[in-house]
């Protein structure tokens, strides 16, 4: 039972899922949990009952048992919610998502911006969110700070440049030559990181680029609020 963790955290084929939030969407969105653990159950329960109702007999019947001592082993990091659990990741290639609106994130360096983005794009509808970089997007830490939503939507690692059949358009402060209302629906939209942006080489490769209009002298939006601000900016076309 235990092993299964430690395997998790040295395979790229599972994830550790830390907390009642992630493991609630996880479930929702037809996850494969191998192992779900937790010292105090009849607390979860009650915080399933209250936030995730709908998922309560699933968690019920999944839980183990285990005391604090073993549960403070397996966890490497306190979660706010009694229970840790370990799924199957859904790592797919970045050729094969599907139709509707990617989000790319390229080159970020902050683990949960990553996952507020993944968190954001899955409430937007996106179809996909593509990290290009080092930054491993199927993380633990991402995945928490998702709240488990990568399973609400492709979540893939790639590189530049991209081999997509749809519309790059690049999100540029300095830039604005798509309007909102000219974009097709299976746009892929790029996002730089916010210190450095976009290079060069990548504004070039796109199709395309649009900027969000901020107050003079504000230099940047975090990453997720620029997300947010461009997916939902598409969505009141």
């Amino acid at each position: 039972m235990l092993e299964v963790f430690d395997r998790a955290r040295n395979d790229r084929g599972l994830v550790v899922l830390e907390g009642l939030h992630t493991l609630k969407h996880a479930l929702r969105f037809g996850a494969h949990v191998h192992v779900a653990l937790t010292p105090a159950r009849a607390h979860l329960l009650d915080l399933t009952r209250s936030l995730a109702p709908d998922v309560l007999d699933q968690v019920n019947a999944l839980v183990q048992d285990v005391d604090r001592e073993t549960f403070g082993r397996v966890s490497q990091r306190a979660p706010a919610s009694p229970v840790l659990a370990v799924a199957d990741t859904r790592r797919r290639p970045v050729e094969a998502i599907g139709d509707g609106l990617a989000v790319v994130l390229y080159d970020p360096r902050h683990a949960g911006n990553a996952g507020a983005v993944i968190r954001v794009a899955a409430a937007a509808g996106a179809a996909a969110v593509i990290v290009l970089g080092e930054l491993d997007p199927w993380s633990p830490a991402v995945v928490r700070a998702s709240a488990g939503l990568h399973y609400a939507l492709e979540v893939c690692h790639g590189t530049w440049p991209l081999a997509l059949d749809r519309p790059l358009l690049a999100f540029d402060a300095n830039d604005d030559t798509a309007p909102f209302e000219a974009l097709p629906r299976n746009a892929a939209l790029v996002f730089g990181s916010e210190r450095f942006g976009l290079p060069d080489e990548v504004l070039h490769g796109c199709d395309g680029t649009l900027h969000i209009p901020m107050r003079p002298g504000v230099s940047s939006m975090n990453l997720a609020t620029a997300v947010a601000a461009g997916l939902y900016g598409l969505r009141r076309r």
